[in-house]
């Protein structure tokens, strides 16, 4: 995938942003973007996670996560299936798109495949994700029980490809 936009900042608009997919790696954590990109995985509360129903209408929805940097893989919670469309898709086309709101000039676009998870524990049984998510639902009036049996299946995503933005 290619696609060219005109960079507002350039006083001329004559460079272009390129936009390719390459085979999934993570930027070095000592360049800005790395460091960006790691610290995004390990702060953010949610990340859009973009299904594909059955007639290819796409469907995103922001979701809690974390990244499992020993398995190169995210790990979200999904409500049951009848309650969500997600599972559904996901067993139709496991292919999936996940990117974080847009900072200023943050820009990643990642593909992969998901799958239903019988490995993973109930979400207030994992360490990292109490800890994570504690705050966010307290402040939501729930416990980590309460959300747990709310969206008690996990899924795992393997990332294929992410979208690299160059300037040129």
């Amino acid at each position: 995938m290619s696609s060219q936009l005109p960079d507002e900042a350039s006083p001329s608009g004559g460079s272009m942003i390129h936009h390719r997919y390459v085979p999934f790696q993570l930027p070095d954590k000592a360049s800005p973007a790395g460091e960006s990109v790691a610290r995004r995985l390990h702060d953010e509360l949610f990340i859009w996670l973009t299904t594909v129903d059955e007639v290819g209408t796409p469907h995103p929805l922001p979701v809690g996560f974390l990244w499992d940097e020993a398995q190169s893989t995210l790990l979200i919670y999904s409500a049951p299936e009848g309650e969500r469309d997600r599972l559904t898709h996901i067993r139709q086309n496991p292919r999936v798109a996940l990117h974080f709101d847009f900072g200023a000039g943050d820009l990643m676009v990642i593909t992969g495949e998901a799958t239903v998870s019988a490995d993973d524990p109930p979400s207030d049984q994992v360490p990292a994700w109490r800890e994570k998510y504690q705050d966010f639902f307290s402040r939501m009036g729930m416990t980590l029980q309460q959300a747990s049996a709310a969206a008690p299946v996990a899924l795992r995503i393997r990332p294929l490809m992410r979208l690299v933005s160059e300037i040129g």
